[in-house]
Order: structure tokens, then C-alpha cells, then sequence
């Protein structure tokens, strides 16, 4: 039997063992991840994670050899393959017949402990509470925070290996005490493993890390924002703070989401300065820049759960992003910088040279012919380029023409009517899809599409 992707998922020639192999696992799959997919067959004794060196293969020793031989029998001969967060995994016998050495990194003592908090999100739980909470172990000398897709963690780093040991058997499982958590979260735990590190490198002091033993390092400007607790609404829910730049999580990703069609999506509100695409958690996510919180505000309100496609597919999860002027690189298929003239793009739109119009002077006549930033065609993908002036000092001087260049205020957005439209690669105009006329709350009735009717 074969895989999608024409490997075979399982090797015969092999003498069967009570070890299996586990091929092609997701990056940093768990045990938890292991037992779930073998547990049906058998009595798991042992497992091996994250092996190679691309740690994504396993071994998972069950209690009987004909356990293995059955959950091998069955997956050869299943229509669908073993999978672990909807990727194929590809099982053989291992040569081994027991697992000797389970020891992973997270079961070396050592001083510096990873810490992963279940149940809150980044922000419910600051630094200065799991300061207070593991220093009653012990002098703590850094601290540093960040999110996985484990979920909210922190590296916290202790004197010794024992002062460290003593915090993890006594907070293992445990819960950060009620009275020091925001109001909206209910519960949370804490798991705890040794981390490789030795010694944690701190560049400097803000909400997300710490160095209790440099008092002179420099103090980040955010790190004010960590000083204030969440502000919780009447309804129980964090209210967010407002930034001119929104990030976007995009879900049901069926179509491709690019550069363009988020400017055509996010630039009906307002002038999009900025653009970057990225993964994270398994997901694409995305940061677009306003020249300010109003705008941004607007087109958060406006599309936050609507879909850009229809059919439900990538919808928009939209919250405030910490950034206030995103360092993107100018062009590229993953990033653009609206604030910068492509010189490339603007080469391949000028026409040959026509006679000068009538608001031209005649030294710009043949660089800028009338039509190619009034009502010309626009770049490919259905770009609009908002073309400012004085962005090109160095160049060519010439009039513009009066109204060509608006501020975008949520209520004078002009349609683009040449964004792209052949399904499924642009971005949909009926159902559920992104329209800036169904916005939640109700948007002004003079509010046009983003797309031509």
C-alpha cells in the first residue's frame, strides 16, 4: 500500500518487532500525541520522541509483539493512513526490541525550567506573577516568556539544578493561585520539564523578560504595557488595546491568501501602509498597517468572522497587534511596503509616449502620461498603488491632478473594481464573503464595496 505521496507507509521485509518506527511525525509531536495514535492496539511500555535530526520520528514500545503486528496489519491495510495533526505517519519495525533509554532533555535536571501555562493566553498571566510565584523556591535570576504552539510558556532560570527541582516538584501540576489571576480566567496549570538551557540571554527589561541580576539593562519602551493589568469589559472579556496595525488570522485557509488580495480587502477602509504574511501555530497570519487607529478600528469592526471567499472559506479573525510601524521588506511575495515607489512596477506601466494633456507640464509629459495614475491600468493581481509625489523628489517633477490622491476616510473608500475575479483565486462579493456593506454594528450607507458590483 502507498501514501499520497508515494511512499511506502510500511516496510515487510522487516523482522516484527514490539518497537515500532514512526516516520514523518509533526515538528515536536508529543507523547500524548504517540499513546492517542497506538493506544487502541495495546498497552503502550515506553516512548522515544522527537528522534532525528529533524525531530519528527518516533518509537513507541507496546506491552505485546502481536499489539504491533495488528496496528501494522491494520494500517496496511486501511484506506486511510496513520496520521498525527493531519499528517501521514509512516510505521515500520523498529530493529530494537525494547526501548533502554528514555530520557529526554526535558528529564535532565538542570537550572533553567520551561514552564508552559494551560488555560490563559498571552497577557492573562505577567511576569512579575511567575516571579512571585517560583521565587518562593529560590532566587530567581531571569525570566522569559513567549508563545508556542503548546500554548503561553516561560524559561525560568534558577541558581542551581536543585533549587530548580525543588520549584518543579512542588508546582508540577499545580495552579497559579486564584487571587493572582485577572478575573475572566477561571483556572490554569502548570507543567513543568528541565530546559537545555544554562543561561539565559536577556538583551533587555520589558513585560516579556527579565534580569533580576543586571539592573542596569536597558528597559524596553513596551515594557510599561506589562506594568498595567488587562482591562476587562462588562461582559468579562479583555478589552484590547488599539494600534494602527491589525493582525489577522485567517481560518478555512482553501484559497491562497496574497499580498494583493489582502490589500484589496483591507484598503476599502483606508490608505494600507504595510503588509507581512506569516506562519504561525500551524496557521497563516498576517500584520496590516494603518497610518492610524481610527482607520484600523474601522476595518477591524468591519471584518472581524467575515470570510474573504464564499463558501465560508478564510475567514478573518482580526485583533490589535502590539507593532505601531512594521519593518517589512519592500517587495515580495510575503510583505510590501506601500510607503516605498516600486521602480519596477512602475517601468513595465509606462505606455509609450502620447501627446501631453492639457494639466501636464511638458518635461513630465513622457514619463507621466495623464491616464497612468488617474483611471490607467492597474498593476497585476488587481494592485492599486496609492501613488504619493513626493515619494519621488529625486525623479522627475510634474503636476499632479487635483483628487487623485484621497485620504481613504471610512465613508470615501472608491471601489476596485478590477480586483481579481475568476474564482476560486479572488476574493468573492455575495454570501458570507467580506463586504464592507454588512459590516456588524452597520456601516454608513454611502460605504461602497471593495469590489466592483
Amino acid at each position: 500500500m502507498s501514501s499520497t505521496s508515494g511512499q511506502p507507509q510500511f516496510r515487510y521485509t522487516q523482522t516484527p518487532s514490539k518497537v515500532l518506527h514512526l516516520r514523518n511525525l509533526p515538528w515536536e509531536c508529543t507523547e500524548e500525541e504517540l499513546i492517542e495514535l497506538c493506544k487502541p492496539f495495546g498497552k503502550i511500555i515506553n516512548t522515544k520522541c522527537n528522534v532525528g535530526a529533524n525531530r519528527n520520528q518516533a518509537f513507541v514500545e507496546l506491552q505485546e509483539l502481536n499489539q504491533a503486528i495488528q496496528m501494522v496489519s491494520y494500517y496496511a491495510s486501511s484506506s486511510e493512513p496513520a496520521n498525527v495533526r493531519g499528517k501521514t505517519v509512516y510505521i515500520q519495525y523498529s530493529n530494537r526490541h525494547e526501548i533502554v533509554n528514555n530520557k529526554s532533555p526535558g528529564d535532565v535536571p538542570g537550572n533553567v525550567l520551561l514552564v508552559t501555562i494551560e488555560g490563559v493566553e498571552a497577557g492573562d498571566v505577567s511576569i512579575d506573577v511567575i516571579h512571585l510565584v517560583f521565587s518562593a523556591f529560590g532566587f530567581v535570576h531571569k525570566i522569559a516568556t513567549f508563545e508556542k504552539a503548546a500554548g503561553f510558556q516561560a524559561l525560568i532560570q534558577f541558581t542551581d539544578a536543585e533549587t530548580a527541582s525543588t520549584a518543579r516538584n512542588a508546582l508540577d501540576g499545580r495552579s497559579i493561585p486564584r487571587y493572582l489571576l485577572p478575573e475572566h480566567v477561571t483556572s490554569c496549570h502548570l507543567r513543568i520539564s528541565y530546559s537545555a538551557h544554562i543561561d539565559l540571554n536577556i538583551k533587555f527589561q520589558s513585560h516579556r523578560s527579565r534580569d533580576y541580576t543586571n539592573p542596569y539593562l536597558p528597559v524596553n519602551p513596551t515594557a510599561m504595557d506589562g506594568l498595567l493589568q488587562p482591562i476587562i469589559g462588562p461582559d468579562g472579556k479583555k478589552i484590547e488595546p488599539e494600534s494602527n496595525v491589525l493582525l489577522a488570522s485567517i481560518e478555512n485557509m482553501q484559497y491562497a491568501v496574497t499580498v494583493d488580495v489582502l490589500h484589496t480587502v483591507f484598503s476599502a477602509f483606508g490608505t494600507v501602509q504595510k503588509i507581512a504574511i506569516f506562519e504561525k501555530n500551524g496557521g497563516t497570519q498576517a500584520l496590516i498597517q494603518y497610518p492610524d487607529v481610527r482607520i484600523a478600528t474601522v476595518a477591524k469592526e468591519a471584518l472581524e468572522g467575515h470570510c474573504i471567499y464564499d463558501g465560508g472559506y478564510c475567514k478573518l479573525h482580526l485583533s490589535y497587534s502590539r507593532h505601531t510601524d512594521l519593518n517589512v521588506k519592500a517587495f515580495s511575495d510575503k510583505s510590501r511596503d506601500y510607503t516605498v515607489p516600486d521602480s519596477s512596477l512602475l517601468a513595465a506601466q509606462i505606455p509609450p509616449p502620447t501627446a501631453p494633456a492639457a494639466w501636464q507640464n511638458h518635461q513630465a509629459t513622457a514619463m507621466y502620461p495623464r491616464n497612468e495614475y488617474a483611471s490607467g491600468p492597474q498593476p497585476p493581481g488587481g494592485q492599486v498603488s496609492s501613488w504619493n509625489p513626493s515619494m519621488q523628489a529625486a525623479g522627475p517633477t510634474y503636476v499632479s491632478s487635483p483628487g487623485n490622491y484621497p485620504t481613504y476616510p471610512p465613508s470615501h473608500v472608491p471601489g476596485y473594481a478590477n480586483a481579481a475575479t475568476q474564482p476560486p483565486s479572488s476574493p468573492s462579493q455575495h454570501g458570507n464573503s467580506v463586504s464592507p456593506s454588512v459590516k456588524p454594528g452597520g456601516l454608513s450607507p454611502g460605504q461602497p464595496s471593495y469590489y466592483g458590483q
